[in-house]
This record gives structure tokens, C-alpha cells and sequence, in this order.
């Protein structure tokens, strides 16, 4: 008899672990969609910077504006170069770059690239205030860069005051599509 309540026991445990496996594998599945496919397209802008509240240097404007591109998905070797200065140091009032990049497109075609959809939030890194006195350029970003990139779920405010920061009153979340791999270095012309 207690052979017989031991295999059954032992039965029920090994059946357990493997349901509970068959269940993570699902969890696992559910949690990560399998890649979609998308090509890298070749887009050019011209961004011109208007401030009110704040101000940056034109190397400023380039880092800040290359960082939230490659966030938002752009390929690596983009090129971000500065226009419009006026000013060879200091906040520039006239601050612009030009904008040399490939972003993903859904596409099923060849050459295809392993892609996926991933929640990106362009202002993580900075406090309230911070995020707050990047509220023009996050809102100059929604309206014109945003628009060229695969995002879906755009989770977007931008509460601006002249002249003044409001804490809390900015955000751009969106998801976008991010490649999977390194993209293979461009073809020799």
C-alpha cells in the first residue's frame, strides 16, 4: 500500500513540475511576441530648435537630440550635425541640427531585420524639473520627429509655461519598434 501511495505521489509531483513548466513556456511566450520583420528606411530632417524656456549650446542641442533619436529606435550610425549657430559658446537662440538616420518600418519584404515593439519613455533619465524644462523640445520632438519613426501607444503631455518649468506637466512615452541585432554595415558603392 505504500508503494502505491508513494507512486502516486511521485506521479502527481512529476505531472505538477511538468504543468508548471508547460505554464511558464506559455508565460514566456505571451511575454515575448516573436520578432516582427522590418526594414531599415533612410530619412533626412532639418530640426530648428525654438525656445522660450530653455536654451541650449548647439552642442548641446546635438547630444540631447541624438540621444532621444537612438531611444527611439534610429540606427546607431545616424548623423546628428548642428546649423544656425550663431554663437561660438553659450546658449545659442538660433540652435539646429540636421538629421542623417534609418529607422525600422514594418515590412515583410527582403532585406528584412528581426524587429520588436518596446516601450520607451524619452524622458527616464531626467528629474521632474529637469523633464519639465525640456518641455518645448519634447513637444517640438512629438510634432516633428516622432511622426517618422514605427510608434504606436504614444503617451504624450507637454504643459508648456513661458519662461517657466512646470514639474510633472511633460512626458512622451511611446513604443517603437527596435531592431533586434546590429544591422549589417552598408553596401560599398
Amino acid at each position: 500500500m505504500r508503494l502505491r501511495i508513494a507512486m502516486v505521489a511521485w506521479l502527481f509531483c512529476s505531472s505538477s513540475a511538468w504543468a508548471t513548466q508547460a505554464a511558464n513556456a506559455a508565460a514566456a511566450e505571451a511575454i515575448e511576441p516573436p520578432p516582427e520583420l522590418a526594414m531599415w528606411v533612410p530619412v533626412q530632417l532639418k530640426f530648428t530648435y525654438r525656445q522660450l524656456t530653455t536654451t541650449y549650446t548647439c552642442s548641446g542641442l546635438q547630444a540631447r537630440v541624438k540621444g532621444l533619436l537612438l531611444k527611439l529606435g534610429a540606427r546607431p550610425d545616424l548623423d546628428v550635425r548642428s546649423y544656425g549657430c550663431t554663437k561660438l559658446s553659450g546658449p545659442d537662440p538660433f540652435a539646429g541640427v540636421q538629421i542623417k538616420m534609418s529607422v525600422l518600418e514594418p515590412d515583410g519584404t527582403q532585406p528584412a531585420v528581426p524587429a520588436h515593439w518596446k516601450r520607451v519613455d524619452l524622458l527616464e533619465d531626467r528629474t521632474l524639473l529637469d523633464a519639465a524644462a525640456d518641455c518645448e523640445l519634447i513637444q517640438q520632438v512629438q510634432e516633428q520627429i516622432l511622426p517618422v519613426f514605427a510608434a504606436r501607444n504614444v503617451d504624450f503631455n507637454a504643459t508648456c509655461q513661458p519662461r517657466s518649468a512646470v514639474p510633472g506637466s511633460t512626458r512622451l512615452r511611446a513604443d517603437v519598434l527596435i531592431g533586434e541585432q546590429r544591422p549589417p554595415a552598408p553596401a560599398a558603392q
